[in-house]
């Protein structure tokens, strides 16, 4: 009888180490987990710039598409606070907006995607050319008129 007791006491004590390594496991890779989490979000936090003053074209601009079409686009820059109180020269936003949508097609504008991959490009290119010593000038832009015909 001592032989079936021996196997029968090896494998309990061996699913029970087997259990506590496993809760172990999870308990240090969840504890992990939310750590690195919870870090990521605090260093995301502190470099998103404060919001500044907006800057507003007066005029919208009407812009040639593609096979006769054209594009009515009146907006705004969303300044950082970096950017100070003044609104900025927006003539370069003008040209890099014409520079953009000129030549697209009613159809590409006409998805919401397709608005959405045409504004994040001139928003990077704008952010780009509103960059002084490093510091970014623009943080968004904001469509007030978007109109095809």
């Amino acid at each position: 009888m001592s032989d079936k007791e021996t196997a029968t006491e090896a494998p309990k004590k061996s699913n029970t180490m087997l259990l506590i390594i496993v809760i172990a496991a999870v308990v240090l890779l969840g504890g992990g987990a939310g750590a690195f989490f919870m870090l990521k979000g605090d260093s995301a936090e502190a470099k998103a710039p404060e919001k500044g003053a907006v800057a507003v074209i007066d005029e919208p601009l009407t812009v040639n598409l593609a096979d006769g079409h054209y594009l009515k686009l009146g907006f705004a820059l969303q300044q950082t606070a970096d950017a100070g109180a003044e609104a900025l020269d927006l003539s370069e936003a003008l040209n890099l907006a014409i520079d953009q949508y000129t030549g697209m097609t009613v159809a590409e504008l006409s998805t919401e995607k397709g608005r959405e991959t045409a504004k994040e490009e001139l928003l990077t290119k704008v952010s780009d050319a509103y960059t002084e010593d490093g510091k970014k000038m623009v943080m968004d832009i904001y469509f007030t008129q978007f109109v095809t015909q």
